[in-house]
């Protein structure tokens, strides 16, 4: 329960409060106030008030596992108890993966900022799945092209990364250049939160501390990147929200070495639009794009208007979902929710 005077005293409206929280309060709950899950960990929250960072006091057999960063959440005036969690507008999580639990990444996101780097540490594949998470969660992604400073054909990069998915905004940026912060304002208004995801090593804490007008002492951690791979270190082990020069809020995350699909419903649609749009025109309802005659998502390929790699990733994400989604199964009013079998 203890405050944390070094942190500026904001409104709520900076905060990121609006009508869509203010319609969740009920009859009796206009005294309690209002504040931002700041940072989780395993025994503990810590949250941002309108005054200042507070330890909240937890109930009984309250699980810290099932909050995220960016969370609102109504908390008692004198004693700082935690009393509910109001409903999210945009959650981002990760699918467990082999049975695992799935992980809350942050919530109530306005724009997701995809981070990678222009060197071997660049990848389609995974820029994939971090846009389908977005798509899914229905907030804004913008992938951030970094380290366009070493790259001899950095316009290369962008042309690659534009072509994942229509209308998707790329910027090409150092990180450690000052304006840097610039190119970024635009997401970064007052009231509005965005998150950082990406692999270890690409500048996503660099980048957070530009944004928050910190030095490299008193920001977050960086570290240094292997020339033979491209790889960096985890220098950020939890995720945080941070106030931006401009009003805003980021979250840094941790880099992922790893980000499995499971329970998306339109992420994947949304990233693969080209093929989408073309499966109606096939002439099998049910055509799995890979030997029926005339399919018309094979004809495309065959006339260099689709990219067969492309194809090839969306049919392995496609099956990686259905396999990682849960399914309702046994007798009405009685239903629970199964992985499907995969052993077939």
């Amino acid at each position: 329960m203890s405050h944390f005077p070094a942190q500026p005293p904001v409104s709520e409206a900076i905060l990121g409060w609006s009508l869509y929280f203010e319609d969740q309060l009920v009859s009796g709950e206009r005294h309690l106030l209002r504040m931002r899950i700041a940072t989780v960990h395993r025994t503990k929250l810590i949250a941002r008030s309108p005054s200042g960072t507070v330890r909240l006091r937890l109930s009984d057999g309250t699980r810290t596992s099932g909050f995220a960063v960016g969370d609102w959440v109504l908390v008692a005036p004198e004693t700082h108890l935690l009393c509910r969690r109001l409903d999210r507008r945009t959650l981002l999580q990760r699918h467990g993966g082999g049975g695992h639990v799935t992980q809350l990444i942050a919530a109530n996101v306005d724009t997701l900022f995809i981070v990678t780097s222009c060197n071997e540490e660049f990848s389609p594949a995974r820029l994939e799945r971090y846009l389908a998470l977005a798509n899914d969660a229905g907030t804004t992604p913008v992938v951030v092209l970094t380290k366009i400073d070493r790259a001899t054909d950095a316009e290369s990069f962008r042309l690659q990364t534009e072509a994942l998915q229509r209308g998707l905004v790329v910027l090409m940026l150092n990180a450690t250049a000052p304006e840097a912060a610039q190119t970024l304002a635009p997401w970064c208004g007052v009231g509005q939160t965005a998150a950082f995801v990406g692999s270890s090593g690409v500048g996503k804490s660099t980048l957070l501390n530009t944004l928050a007008g910190k030095s490299a002492q008193d920001g977050q951690a960086t570290g240094p990147v292997r020339e033979t791979d491209a790889k960096g270190r985890h220098t950020t082990t939890s995720r945080s929200l941070h106030l931006t020069e401009t009003g805003g809020w980021v979250i840094d995350t941790p880099g992922m070495r790893s980000l499995n699909l499971g329970g998306l419903s339109t992420g994947l649609d949304e990233l693969f639009e080209e093929i989408v749009d073309l499966a109606p025109r096939c002439r099998f309802r049910d055509c799995t794009h890979a030997h029926e005659p005339g399919c018309a998502v094979r004809a495309a390929i065959e006339a260099k208007t689709v990219d067969p790699a492309r194809l090839d990733r969306w049919r392995k994400l496609c099956d990686e979902n259905r396999k990682n989604t849960a399914v309702g199964t046994g007798p009405r009013g009685k239903r629970v929710m199964k992985l499907p079998d995969k052993g077939r």
